[in-house]
């Protein structure tokens, strides 16, 4: 499956972030785990093998990062303060670092990002913020409410990574640089544990659409649940549209 087992010495991150990496040639996409945060998730859930076609056949090559979830919104022994400075980090590791040796490998610039669950919070919100660097992103069962994860807590940080919160208030150059330069897609079933995500999903469409942002919003049925099986079959098809 062109697998390959990367560690990535990373500056921001003060440490090795592990990547797997799949495919040879086709549209780069970062994967996003959930909050398990593992880099190989995406291959132990069988979605890697579901996307085996348009991986062998050069239509996509994916880099699955792991995440700092640990530390930062799943943290509880820590500060609020020092949960934001990783997460911080890690949104420098990715900006910074993997993106630019993607562009540098593939020659291409049209990134797409998307995860499931909280993957799709860091997924949209990473595009939000920096639509020069992902031409899309697609968050699939998304919490789109960062605070959620803060136990009610709010600061600056936590706004600016809070898209619930911030998309209301998106004027000027900031909101041109996301209406011309990238695009959303929003997923959710009605299923089983799809409840609080499909409420966050709507209001953040409706705040989406407000400003005008390029916007996909694809809500499946109510046998749709909050699981990998669903997922798989979502990532298929989304990815599929896209090439």
């Amino acid at each position: 499956m062109y697998a390959q087992h990367l560690w990535s010495p990373s500056q921001a991150m003060g440490k090795n972030v592990h990547v797997w990496t799949y495919g040879h040639a086709g549209r780069p996409v970062i994967a996003l785990p959930t909050s398990g945060g593992y880099a190989h998730e995406w291959q132990q859930h069988g979605v890697i093998d579901g996307l085996h076609d348009l991986i062998a056949g050069g239509r996509i090559r994916i880099w699955q990062p792991e995440t700092n979830v640990s530390e930062t919104w799943n943290r509880l022994d820590a500060s609020l303060a020092v949960r934001m400075r990783r997460h911080a980090a890690y949104e420098q590791f990715l900006t910074q670092e993997l993106v630019p040796h993607i562009r540098q490998v593939t020659g291409r610039s049209d990134i797409v990002i998307l995860g499931p669950s909280v993957g799709a919070m860091y997924a949209v919100n990473f595009a939000m913020k920096y639509p020069q660097l992902f031409s899309e992103a697609i968050g699939l069962s998304g919490r789109y409410e960062a605070r959620t994860f803060t136990q009610g807590q709010d600061n600056t940080d936590v706004y600016y990574n809070n898209p619930l919160s911030y998309v209301w208030n998106l004027h000027g150059e900031p909101l041109w640089q996301i209406q011309r330069q990238t695009r959303i897609t929003l997923v959710c079933g009605q299923g089983a544990h799809e409840k609080n995500c499909l409420k966050e999903t709507l209001q953040l469409a409706h705040g989406l659409q407000q400003k005008q942002v390029p916007l996909a919003l694809d809500v499946w049925g109510a046998d749709v649940a909050h699981e990998w099986v669903w997922w798989r079959r979502q990532i298929r098809h989304h990815l599929n549209q896209r090439l």
